[in-house]
């Protein structure tokens, strides 16, 4: 299987178009923590080695090649959006505004933008397009799903601490056998996203807090 090439930025470059940055998110499925959303400006000069889609590579290679977009990336930005903005306006919106977010927020201003999916964000400050499985076709996309991905999961890993019943360093929030088990046993907690099954099937579902 081919993995994503620099061919689509090396393009704009060509055209005088640049920085180039790819944005992709994290999160969308579980039914605990929030979305993140990252963007990535790589370097032209300095494009790791082995980028690909964040769910085909192994935790092992996505901790090497985060690390490797975070030394030589031009730019890099992570946001979020909370599980309660998640319950307020849908998974799809807040994933959206999490990746505008991280559009604002990096510190080396994009000229175009490379999304991940087939939406845009409303009120991007420069243009962009949205590639479908853009993170296994576009190098800066699969840099970003790869920071995404693991900026999420060390956050889970470190929530996992503060609700340790939940057991979130082991299923990141995905609705696992064991992670049901545990919500029936203690309520859905603070970080749970309550718009989803199996809490959007309850009727006033306790807090565990």
């Amino acid at each position: 299987m081919a993995k994503p090439g620099f061919c689509a930025e090396r393009a704009l470059l060509k055209q005088g178009v640049w920085p180039v940055a790819g944005i992709d998110e994290a999160g969308r499925g579980p039914i605990a923590g929030p979305v993140a959303a990252a963007a990535v400006i790589l370097n032209p000069a300095r494009v790791p080695r082995g980028l690909n889609d964040s769910k085909l590579l192994s935790p092992e290679e996505r901790e090497r090649l985060y690390e490797n977009i975070m030394a030589h990336a031009l730019s890099v930005s992570v946001c979020f959006a909370s599980p309660a903005e998640i319950d307020a306006i849908n998974i799809r919106q807040a994933a959206l505004a999490a990746m505008r977010r991280a559009v604002h927020a990096l510190g080396l201003a994009p000229r175009h933008l490379l999304i991940d999916g087939d939406d845009l964000p409303s009120d991007l400050p420069v243009p962009g397009e949205a590639i479908i499985k853009g993170d296994g076709l576009v190098s800066s996309i699969a840099a970003a799903s790869i920071v995404a991905k693991v900026t999420r999961d060390r956050m889970m890993r470190s929530l996992c601490s503060v609700y340790p019943v939940y057991r979130f360093s082991e299923h990141f929030g995905y609705a696992t056998k064991a992670h049901l088990a545990a919500v029936a046993a203690h309520g859905p907690c603070p970080i749970h996203r309550l718009s989803f099954s199996p809490f959007s099937l309850r009727a006033q579902a306790p807090i565990c807090t």
